[in-house]
């Protein structure tokens, strides 16, 4: 205002949608936590994904984008337990985050789209969408989404009547989140274990 520096005004939209953007999926993802926590859902939590997902799509960030779409497909699968509606968002996600190389978006849209295919009862492909996923996390050096997945393979070894290599997995996953210090994780494992005893 004071220096004349019109040029600022061309610049502010994009940086005021970019602050939108991160706002938005930051609200979205607290609104997860909470219903994953007390399994009370809030629509505002898929409508803060949809806005970031249109802002990230007006700044053409494609990274951005991908992560938003995937939240979208989160909502759908895991709050409204609608794995079909969610099926696109996830792959939309995961093409999108491919061509930008953006792996830890990947290995989440992956991942779920191998939740979708076990629901479905495609129990191989969901096999090969989960251990891409847990590559994926490999690669960059996501030790607690590693784990994560590790127990997604676990059950599913568990279900196909593999006990013994849904045990090492269980293993291989304990010690990678004891490795990382995720402690929420090592829980899961121990969630696991007690249910393939049962």
């Amino acid at each position: 205002m004071f220096g004349g520096d019109t040029s600022a005004l061309d610049r502010s939209d994009d940086v005021l949608d970019a602050v939108e953007a991160r706002l938005s999926m930051a609200r979205g993802k607290v609104l997860h936590v909470r219903f994953l926590n007390g399994r009370e859902e809030n629509s505002q939590e898929v409508a803060f994904f949809e806005c970031a997902a249109e802002l990230y799509r007006r700044l053409e960030d494609a990274s951005g984008e991908a992560d938003a779409l995937f939240w979208i497909g989160c909502w759908h699968q895991v709050v409204k337990r609608d794995g079909t509606t969610g099926r696109p968002y996830f792959e939309q996600s995961y093409a999108l985050a491919k061509s930008v190389d953006d792996r830890m978006t990947m290995s989440y849209a992956i991942r779920h789209l191998g939740f979708a295919d076990k629901d479905a009862g495609r129990l191989d492909l969901a096999r090969e969408r989960l251990t891409e996923s847990v590559s994926l996390r490999r690669e960059i050096g996501f030790r607690p989404g590693e784990a994560a997945g590790l127990v997604a393979l676990a059950y599913l070894a568990a279900e196909t009547g593999n006990r013994p290599v849904a045990l090492q997995y269980l293993d291989e996953a304990q010690a990678v989140a004891q490795s990382c210090g995720a402690k929420a994780v090592s829980g899961w494992v121990e969630q696991a274990r007690t249910s393939m005893r049962a």
